[in-house]
């Protein structure tokens, strides 16, 4: 029988969680467990490891490689128009098995949303479209550049290839009658060549922040595809597909979550390590409310001022989770991962403020995967 270190270990992951949270740093209120290290670089990912050792990234300006662990940065070689760098969780990179490098992205260019408060209604010209590009000499050149998703599709969490060579994004768009989110995946089996796109993944709802949306996505050991996806019902709901081309277990998960999305990542070890905020802070309850009546069709949790951590063997059975970061009347969401090497994670908030959408700070961490994993005898 498979031992669960997560069972055995909850007398010290409880531990884990009674530690004071400290300042970090000193000139900013935001508190960060004191596992967790100030992470020194300029750039907010997303990140790739290449073949011969050196990080790279992406932005407007264009691809770029590290040869010091991001310290300092090459000279942009230019992808494409349409990134923006500021709106986090819009584009992802990967590089396959056979070094071919894929950009999944949100192309800015002609985006425009509009919500018919009358109706109630998503306007008819709303866009934001997905395309992708990939480069077959390392990022010196681009080519392929061509659109996934017409319509309105905000942000996504993750690009992966799984281990039989599928690559495999989730993406959220914007439907009508009544207006609300859905979310599918597109998969290629040509590295980004061509693409297909599955079925639809619809929990009804209505608004502009409901139904289904901003999905995460990783692959089991069983080599199923995992979803966790964003809803306001109190808690992630997980879709499971045998490939990705069809979702048919869709159900609610066992994680509770605030109306956020979540970075879920498979490390190197095999294990999964979810960041996210959970449905209330610590040792609290956060109120339900609709921000506007347009927001959604029940009233839900926004708590965002505590990012917590856990890890799971399976992707079902999750360790107790560990605030790494609050913010105390501001706002820590929409978090970024990546493992840099064996064991160390990098977290990075893509949306970081003092107050709620107010005096926005930066949250870079670095944490060890050993730190955190409850012990056993």
């Amino acid at each position: 029988m498979k031992r669960n270190f997560f069972l055995t270990g909850l007398v010290l992951a409880g531990m884990i969680l009674s530690l004071t949270l400290s300042s970090f740093p000193a000139d900013k209120p935001v508190r960060v467990h004191p596992s967790c290290q100030a992470l020194g670089i300029a750039k907010k990912g997303p990140f790739v490891l290449m073949a011969d050792g050196a990080l790279a990234t992406v932005d407007e300006k264009g691809f770029y490689l590290s040869y010091d662990g991001g310290r300092s940065w090459s000279e942009p070689v230019f992808v494409c128009s349409g990134l923006n760098s500021k709106e986090p969780a819009s584009y992802y990179l990967l590089r396959t098995k056979s070094n071919v490098l894929i950009l999944v992205y949100l192309n800015f260019n002609g985006k425009k949303f509009s919500w018919d408060q009358e109706k109630n209604e998503p306007a008819g010209d709303c866009q934001l479209e997905v395309w992708s590009i990939r480069s077959l000499d390392g990022g010196k050149t681009w080519v392929d550049n061509q659109r996934l998703l017409s319509g309105y599709n905000p942000n996504f969490f993750g690009l992966i290839q799984t281990f039989a060579g599928r690559v495999v994004v989730p993406l959220q768009h914007l439907v009508s009658n009544p207006g609300r989110l859905v979310v599918c995946s597109f998969y290629s089996d040509d590295e980004g060549l061509s693409w297909s796109r599955s079925n639809w993944i619809d929990l009804g709802g209505h608004g502009h922040h409901d139904g289904a949306f901003e999905p995460a996505i990783a692959e089991l050991p069983d080599g199923r595809l995992l979803m966790l996806i964003r809803t306001g019902l109190d808690r992630f709901w997980q879709a499971i597909s045998e490939d990705g081309r069809y979702w048919r277990r869709i159900e609610p998960s066992s994680i509770e979550a605030s109306s956020s999305p979540g970075y879920l990542l498979k490390l190197q070890s095999g294990r999964f390590v979810l960041v996210w905020n959970r449905l209330n802070p610590e040792g609290g309850t956060w109120p339900k409310t609709r921000p506007t009546p347009f927001h959604s069709e029940l009233p839900a949790s926004w708590h965002r001022e505590e990012l917590s951590l856990a890890f799971s063997d399976d992707g079902f059975n999750w360790s107790a989770p560990v605030v790494i970061a609050r913010q105390p009347d501001g706002q820590l969401s929409y978090p970024y991962l990546f493992e840099p090497e064996p064991g160390v994670i990098w977290v990075i908030a893509g949306f970081a403020f003092k107050k709620t959408w107010e005096e926005p700070l930066e949250l870079k961490l670095k944490l060890l995967e050993k730190d955190f994993i409850p012990k056993t005898n």
